[in-house]
């Protein structure tokens, strides 16, 4: 292990990186249930037992390549956000059958391995400025916490679009509270493994308290995947709506993975003195393999996750964290009553702690260089407000090109930052 991983380079054991893997799967393992739940849900039709074998399986697959080819500490499975447009925009809204969905998510697939072997992705992670990725980690920081709040019930939508105060005297809101102080305590103790203990105590605290729900067998086998394995459909595939479908789609997976590659990396210390993430290339392909894979099994983009930053934020450095979240999800295939029974409000204090791991970068970036701190800021606040890693890469490399040029800083930009900034303001109006 020690020699595959190179453990000593980079400080860490086998112990630390197997409990940092098993933390980064109890804090993505609802994509069990939500993902089969959105892509069964009505309008879509796709069977659920069958896509959660699809979800599992495409996670053991893409994560496995993510540790042996990669050798990097990131798990990954179908995505949110790009399974809710798959069932709920383009099936449920547009009309379309699954099946073509799912030939528009192989498709992306297979042009993100191709644009991986032409180095294209990762020339796009290497052209974002230093102080943007800075502020990545930062905004996937207040990002996550927020999701694990909302997810909780802390927070909830007031009256229209308004966020409030979720009611934190009782029910999940309550349970994730306990769970923060509890998890909080253990993370100031610096006891070796908080987020997981303080996952699994607060999942046992809700039982008592009607939250956590006993499954009634432990263990069973997976569903067949016959129902939707390689179902797709090819009849519009030339179409102008297949390619506004895709695009959509290349476009939200391509800045969520490589936001969440640098903004993980750059938490664990992993990027190099040019700001750039190791094996970038081989950690894309992951992402594109995991992709392709999944739609021939039958379901949505897989991406990398990133609730990785939970297992990074117990130390976990090599792949031998991504090996071992993929040894989870592999275990979860048939113990899927036993691993979905942990509520979203168990998970949310380790979401909001690892928000606050994530904010470190920020001691990195320039502020009395508006040209810099302006796009930061943006890149910040707009992840979470958007609800979008890619959103707030948007705005951030939008207003840095556009402050740099204008300020007559040309050389400090590159090319590629430039043409990006273009695609960029043109897929504004293309929606």
């Amino acid at each position: 292990m020690d020699s595959f991983f190179k453990l000593k380079e980079h400080n860490t054991d086998v112990k630390t990186e197997i409990m940092a893997g098993i933390t980064t799967f109890m804090t993505m393992a609802y994509i069990l249930v939500v993902n089969p739940l959105m892509l069964s849900s009505e309008g879509v039709g796709m069977d659920f037992g069958a896509v959660f074998t699809a979800t599992a399986l495409s996670a053991v697959i893409a994560t496995l390549v993510m540790a042996i080819y990669a050798k990097l500490p990131f798990a990954l499975a179908p995505g949110m956000g790009l399974n809710a447009f798959f069932a709920f925009t383009v099936v449920a809204g547009m009309g379309y059958s699954w099946e073509f969905a799912l030939t528009a998510v192989f498709l992306e697939g297979i042009i993100f391995i191709i644009l991986t072997f032409l180095n294209v992705r990762e020339a796009i992670i290497n052209c974002i400025p230093v102080s943007i990725k800075n502020a990545i980690s930062v905004g996937i920081g207040l990002f996550i916490a927020f999701i694990g709040l909302v997810n909780a019930g802390v927070i909830q939508t007031g009256d229209g679009t308004i966020l409030a105060l979720g009611n934190i005297t009782e029910g999940k809101a309550l349970l994730a509270i306990i769970g923060l102080v509890i998890t909080g305590l253990l993370v100031a103790k610096n006891i070796k493994g908080a987020l997981l203990i303080g996952i699994v105590v607060t999942t046992l605290i809700g039982i008592p308290m009607g939250i956590t729900k006993v499954p009634a067998q432990v263990a069973s086998l997976p569903p067949s995947l016959s129902p939707i394995m390689f179902k797709f459909q090819w009849d519009q595939i030339f179409s102008m709506k297949m390619l506004i479908i895709l695009f959509t789609f290349l476009f939200v997976d391509m800045f969520d993975t490589v936001g969440t590659l640098i903004g993980v990396s750059a938490k664990a210390g992993l990027l190099n003195e040019k700001g750039e993430v190791p094996n970038a290339k081989q950690a894309l392909f992951a992402d594109s393999i995991g992709t392709t894979v999944g739609a021939c099994l039958g379901t949505s983009t897989v991406t990398t996750y990133v609730e990785s930053a939970a297992g990074v934020a117990e130390g976990g450095r090599t792949g031998l964290t991504a090996l071992s979240a993929a040894g989870m999800f592999g275990i979860a295939l048939f113990f899927s009553p036993l691993f979905t029974m942990v509520p979203e409000a168990a998970t949310a204090p380790a979401l909001v702690l690892v928000g606050l791991f994530m904010m470190s970068p920020i001691k990195n970036i320039d502020f009395d260089d508006y040209t810099e701190s302006i796009p930061a800021f943006l890149t910040i606040i707009m992840m979470p407000l958007a609800y979008s890693i890619a959103e707030g890469i948007v705005f951030g490399m939008i207003s840095y090109v556009l402050l740099k040029l204008l300020t007559g800083k040309f050389k400090e930009v590159s090319p590629l930052s430039v043409f990006l900034a273009i695609l960029f303001v043109a897929k504004f109006f293309i929606e």
